[in-house]
């Protein structure tokens, strides 16, 4: 019983010696203040605006650039709107510089650039191909034309594969057909 009344009295509180509160206790209360002010640092980066309707619109972001400055009501940073900032006189208040939104995102419309330029390389490749073809085109219709003019005996392949000589009326048809080609691809 002596052991178990020696133990009892070390646990036990001293009267006057802090009352049974530890030094972490006390932190406690200033730990919740700091918390409490971190959390309201974070409202003050919040724009505030009249949209096109007189709704008050809260965000993080920048308003968009169609809002006139008349209708930002706050910006971050600012401790009070900036309708009731202008009552007090020029000197005492600072301006706040805007972000200068264009609107436009740079790397899509890069995007967009580069897109473009490629399609355009690509149309134009095109277009020099089929020039090559036609001007091919045009040279051999001018050959065979000329060598029917000149009276060259000419010959076409019949159905079953086997070459045949053309009439004078098969000769006419050709030459009218060489025409059409001259005339469709030799500009």
């Amino acid at each position: 019983m002596a052991l178990h009344g020696r133990l009892k009295a070390r646990s036990a509180p001293k009267p006057g010696v802090g009352g049974g509160y530890t030094a972490g206790m006390k932190l406690l209360p200033i730990l919740a203040l700091a918390c409490a002010t971190l959390l309201t640092t974070n409202a003050s980066g919040q724009w505030q605006w009249l949209d096109k309707d007189g709704r008050k619109v809260f965000s993080d972001r920048a308003p968009p650039p169609e809002v006139p400055e008349k209708n930002i009501l706050r910006k971050p940073g600012s401790k009070s709107s900036i309708n009731e900032a202008s009552s007090t006189p020029a000197s005492a208040a600072m301006p706040q510089p805007s972000p200068q939104l264009s609107g436009v995102d740079k790397t899509l419309a890069e995007k967009k650039k580069q897109a473009d330029a490629a399609e355009a390389s690509k149309r134009q490749q095109e277009e020099e191909r089929l020039a090559r073809a036609r001007a091919d085109n045009c040279s051999r219709a001018r050959q065979a034309k000329a060598a029917l003019d000149a009276g060259q005996r000419a010959t076409r392949l019949n159905d079953k594969g086997e070459r045949e000589f053309l009439d004078e009326a098969g000769v006419a048809a050709e030459s009218q057909r060489l025409q059409g080609v001259i005339d469709e691809n030799c500009r």
